[in-house]
């Protein structure tokens, strides 16, 4: 069940991975098996995963190269993960009580996607599942200059939706979403897994 703040919001952002889809899982095994074919040799456990989840895929690798002192091409990661990805899209479902809310509100108050993945997995998971035309706006890292913890990419939702950032309330599933939330100074409700 979806416990909302206690007060009206003029607009509504939605992280997409884990909030409106359930496409974690399948996120997670195709983020395994891309670094593996690109000659990572470190493990990247669940809880990694689910860590950076928000993040831009090619910040993740930065990320990873550091901790472990890899060069491995984070464009080539990225870009092998969108293709395993791609082929799996029909199995996702949707997290029904997110889905549901926001069927709720067309018509009755502005809403956007804000996600750390790239726009075409974007538009096919919510092709997928009857949702893409609830969204006139969809924010990707391709239009910020900084993804996820950062602000930038509910600052551009709001903005397109011609709201201020304190009268939108966020919907993320990942730690980095909710402090970019917090960093746009918007209220968030956070999607636990036990939801999907």
């Amino acid at each position: 069940m979806l416990i909302l703040p206690d007060r009206p919001f003029a607009a509504y952002i939605f992280d997409c991975d884990g909030t409106l889809v359930d496409s974690m899982p399948i996120h997670f095994v195709c983020w395994v098996e891309a670094l593996r074919l690109n000659g990572a040799t470190f493990a990247f456990s669940e809880e990694d995963f689910y860590f950076y989840a928000g993040v831009r895929e090619q910040d993740t690798v930065i990320i990873l190269n550091q901790l472990h002192g890899t060069e491995i091409d984070p464009d080539a990661v990225a870009h092998t993960k969108a293709g395993l990805f791609s082929k799996r899209i029909t199995e996702i479902q949707p997290v029904k009580p997110v889905a549901d809310f926001a069927r709720s509100l067309l018509g009755k108050a502005p809403m956007a996607v804000a996600s750390g993945s790239e726009a075409p997995i974007v538009h096919a998971c919510l092709k997928s599942n009857d949702l893409f035309h609830l969204f006139p706006h969809i924010i990707t890292p391709a239009d910020v200059k900084h993804g996820k913890p950062a602000p930038d990419m509910f600052l551009l939702a709001a903005e397109k939706m011609g709201v201020a950032p304190e009268d939108c309330l966020v919907f993320e599933d990942g730690g980095k979403g909710i402090e970019a939330a917090e960093a746009a100074g918007m209220q968030s409700v956070f999607i636990p897994r036990t939801l999907r």
